[in-house]
């Protein structure tokens, strides 16, 4: 399993990313198309998670996008994880890339919209759930904070399953 923070000029990287969203949002939760496609893609860092060998080729399994802002914040959005790697720890793996990537670049507080469903996940990584709920894209979500300042949380100490139990 490789986690990398793809570079602005990646395009075949980019591309891959906007697939696995396109899976995820578009086909299995019926967002539109034109709500996900939001043509900020190009301002954001990517972070894609790939299976297999490790190289260029594997095959993308998670993807997020970091907008990071002038007041410290760092917003974490469109959190992806293909369907066959889900409840493998991957999604843990992935945010523990995107808030260390975010804290190294500064930002001193991590905000995401999270669908109701998954507000456990985030609160296990440290996450705190402020204001009411909205609806994004026709699914019902709720903001959600976690510094930065103070150490990483516990549940974001090094993932400790093997390459071989994400790629099963």
């Amino acid at each position: 399993m490789q986690i990398t923070t793809l570079s602005p000029d990646d395009s075949a990287g980019l591309s891959a990313c906007l697939a696995l969203r396109r899976d995820v949002f578009i086909h299995e939760q019926q967002v539109p198309e034109a709500e996900e496609m939001d043509g900020i893609d190009g301002d954001c860092l990517h972070v894609l998670a790939r299976a297999g060998d490790g190289t260029a080729e594997g095959v993308p399994v998670g993807t997020a996008r970091l907008r990071l802002g002038r007041d410290g914040r760092a917003k974490i959005q469109r959190v992806a994880v293909a369907r066959h790697c889900r409840g493998t720890g991957l999604g843990r793996r992935l945010m523990a890339h995107v808030l260390a990537e975010a804290a190294a670049r500064g930002a001193r507080q991590a905000v995401l919209g999270a669908q109701l469903h998954a507000l456990g996940f985030y609160e296990s990584l440290g996450f705190v759930a402020e204001g009411p709920e909205f609806d994004d894209a026709g699914i019902a979500h709720r903001m959600m904070v976690l510094s930065l300042d103070r150490h990483a949380p516990a549940a974001l100490a090094p993932f400790s399953a093997t390459s071989s139990e994400l790629d099963a």
